[in-house]
């Protein structure tokens, strides 16, 4: 299914952007406006996440 492996790919660059939001906030001389770019693009990546789940549809156990 390629709407799956879509999926899989968005969760793991939400997942990435999640480490490196770690990272930047380790580091005492982080740049606020890295991170508000690093989050504002998590926040895409959610959205988009969550719009793919509620297209795809549900499989009905009988």
């Amino acid at each position: 299914m390629a709407l799956q492996s879509h999926l899989a790919e968005l969760e793991r660059r939400h997942q990435a952007l999640e480490k490196e939001i770690e990272q930047e906030l380790l580091h005492p001389s982080s740049d606020d406006l890295r991170l508000v770019e690093l989050k504002r693009r998590k926040l895409h990546l959610k959205d988009e996440i969550e719009r793919i789940r509620q297209a795809v549809p549900k499989p009905t156990i009988h």
